[in-house]
């Protein structure tokens, strides 16, 4: 029998229970998990924002969460590259993607090398873009911006 080998990818800022539910989904339809951290420079080449939490933290939120085996940083912009470096055998994406050209791409390539691609369910009530849009709101004129550079902010900013 196969050992199945998951990946998740995910920038995981601020991380959420829609983060939680990818994660706990995702180690149980497979053997093995490793979650991917998307570094700032991906994120910002994929998404164009920058995290708010710096990746060393992020890394190590998702290290402790306890459906993850293993966590590496994600710092090449081709997941099939990234699947040569580190192996594995099915790929878990949020259900968003099914049906769009980023997803059919991930499909096609995966394919081609006989790594399944999985969609989960994706939570969507909370997003690191909803949470951004909230701090933002709640983000006040006579103190620093919650979500200008997570280098800026500090405890003894408030």
């Amino acid at each position: 029998m196969r050992v199945r080998i998951g990946y998740a990818p995910g920038v995981f800022d601020l991380f959420h229970i829609g983060h939680l539910n990818i994660l706990r989904n995702a180690r149980l339809n497979c053997d093995y998990l490793i979650a991917g951290v998307v570094s700032d420079e991906m994120c910002v080449l994929a998404k164009g924002t920058k995290p708010v939490i710096p990746l060393v933290e992020r890394l190590e939120i998702v290290n402790s969460i306890k459906y993850v085996d293993q966590v590496v940083a994600e710092t090449l912009p081709e997941k099939l590259d990234t699947w040569r470096e580190i192996g594995f055998t099915v790929i878990f994406k949020g259900d968003d993607w099914r049906g769009t050209a980023k997803g059919q791409k991930l499909e096609r390539d995966f394919a081609s090398v006989g790594v399944e691609v999985a969609y989960l369910p994706y939570t969507v009530h909370t997003s690191s873009t909803i949470l951004r849009r909230a701090l933002r709101l709640l983000d006040g004129g006579d103190r620093p911006s919650l979500v200008a550079s997570s280098s800026s902010i500090s405890a003894d900013t408030w």
